[in-house]
């Protein structure tokens, strides 16, 4: 059974006066993407594929690296657009987040409307999701369209109670039937249920 594994980047170094999709990994988060390696299933992936955002591709470049892969950068599973605002603070974000979620098919201050985000992320991942896959795929992206993602294949509509619980967390989809096998977890957390 092939397998896709949703990962999302773990922790950035914030830089206000740095634009969003040019943040990259922190002390952190290049931690915690390398103990990702340690997970049962990283030795099966054959495939890795990434935003064209720096913290994303770093991410992925951790994996593929390790594996011996090339990284296929896919520019239309980036985050949803929050250029029209740009950097705002934590609890302001969070507010807009919120709203995001909550009002799919309005646009948030000018951010992106969830329900566009999410067609494009399917309509992104649409070969990988549908054609036969002998190996394993690690998608690396962001946690708005992550679980966008999540939501669509899983049959949900777009909540945030479905949201990852913090960067840095992965969840899998059966290939075969597009059927989600888990819900998020950890990079770098390792249990008896991470086995699938």
């Amino acid at each position: 059974m092939a397998t896709l594994r949703y990962i999302t980047h773990p922790e950035v170094t914030i830089e206000p006066s740095v634009p969003v999709v040019d943040w990259d990994l922190s002390v952190t988060g290049h931690r915690r993407a390398t103990e990702m390696l340690s997970q049962t299933w990283v030795g099966a992936v054959g495939r890795v594929l990434s935003s064209d955002e720096r913290k994303a591709r770093t991410t992925a470049g951790v994996l593929a690296d390790h594996l011996g892969l090339t990284v296929d950068v896919r520019p239309d599973t980036g985050e949803n657009d929050r250029s029209a605002t740009g950097f705002v603070p934590p609890a302001q974000f969070e507010a807009l987040a919120d709203a995001f979620f909550s009002h799919p098919e309005e646009s948030i201050q000018g951010w992106e409307r969830a329900v566009d985000a999410q067609s494009r992320i399917v309509e992104a991942l649409g070969d990988v999701l549908a054609a036969p896959n002998r190996t394993d795929v690690a998608v690396v992206g962001h946690g708005g369209v992550g679980t966008l993602l999540y939501c669509h294949l899983a049959g949900l509509p777009i909540d945030r109670r479905f949201d990852q619980p913090g960067q840095g967390h992965y969840f899998s989809v059966n290939l075969a039937n597009r059927q989600v096998l888990h819900g998020w977890r950890p990079i770098d957390q390792l249990d008896s249920k991470q086995n699938n």
